[in-house]
């Protein structure tokens, strides 16, 4: 009885690897590595040495770390912006949320010079408004100090410690309002109209159809606004910076957790220690911000 031959096995046939992708992609990896990894990766590595009087340049691990756990300063800062992230990041998305709401009610005369006026201070320059409101808030030289010859009155100085923060929390808001405006306001727009014919047939009321439609449509825009607020909050440095010239009794070289390692750079020259508060800051901002990601994309 003859044995049937086996088969031959089948010809594999060599996939032959295309890097045509990395045509397209390799540019925006490259300048990714050199603007973005290459800075966290120096600064990483900057805050694991100290400048030693004796010795230059040592390796001390993580001793940098441990001195910004421990530091009094840093916290105070850390608490600063925490403060000013609770209480300023609520009233500028809900302002910014009735604005854009507002506009898409298509019930507002003169839509378009509104939205355009409102998104305006966004295109002002960060240190040109804080200058500008620095020298409104000025109680000798200001609008302040204007006001209070013309009536002859004495309005608080916005300038004070007690007050300071509440000031640059006004700058920041009246900056990003359009920014924020602008996100809801397009969300917004892409809303299926379906949804609110099918509620006015039901007959719900314009309260009915922004808490039921309307909040529910935008709340991916509402995490993300609320991410950019949280990290711009944490980031805080340019008003701080700006008025401590107009202000140098309230603002102190640790007012914000940027500010604090700006100081320590340029006026302390305590580079390494300054990129530990850098990092360490890093670590912070995205911890919190993962967390209001997590809560807020929740069930979405």
């Amino acid at each position: 009885m003859a044995v049937p031959l086996a088969a031959p096995p089948p010809q594999t046939r060599r996939v032959r690897r295309s890097y045509r992708g990395w045509q397209f992609v390799g540019p925006f990896m490259v300048v990714f590595t050199l603007v973005f990894l290459a800075p966290i990766a120096y600064a990483i590595y900057l805050s694991l040495y100290r400048n030693r009087l004796i010795g230059g340049n040592a390796f001390v691990g993580l001793d940098n770390y441990t001195q910004a756990l421990q530091d009094a300063q840093f916290w105070s800062g850390v608490g600063r912006v925490g403060l000013f992230l609770i209480v300023q990041v609520p009233v500028m998305l809900f302002l910014a949320l009735l604005v854009a709401l507002a506009l898409d009610s298509g019930r507002l005369y003169g839509k378009s010079f509104f939205r355009v006026s409102i998104f305006l201070p966004y295109a002002v320059p960060a240190v040109v408004a804080a200058l500008m409101w620095g020298f409104i808030y000025g109680s000798q030289f200001g609008l302040i100090g204007n006001l209070n010859d013309a009536l002859g009155i004495s309005l608080p100085d916005p300038l004070k410690p007690s007050l300071i923060l509440a000031s640059i929390g006004n700058i920041t808001t009246w900056t990003f309002i359009g920014y924020n405006m602008l996100i809801f306001y397009s969300a917004l727009q892409v809303v299926p109209k379906s949804l609110y014919e099918s509620a006015e047939i039901d007959g719900a009321g314009q309260f009915r159809v922004i808490r039921s439609i309307k909040l529910p449509a935008i709340r991916g825009a509402l995490v993300i606004a609320t991410i950019f607020s949280i990290i711009g909050s944490f980031q805080l440095f340019n008003e701080p910076a700006i008025l401590r010239n107009l202000a140098p009794n309230a603002i102190t070289t640790y007012f914000t957790p940027n500010f604090y390692a700006y100081s320590l750079t340029f006026s302390g020259q305590q580079i390494n220690y300054s990129a530990a508060i850098a990092v360490v800051m890093a670590v912070i901002t995205m911890i919190v911000a993962y967390v209001v990601q997590l809560r807020g994309t929740k069930d979405l």
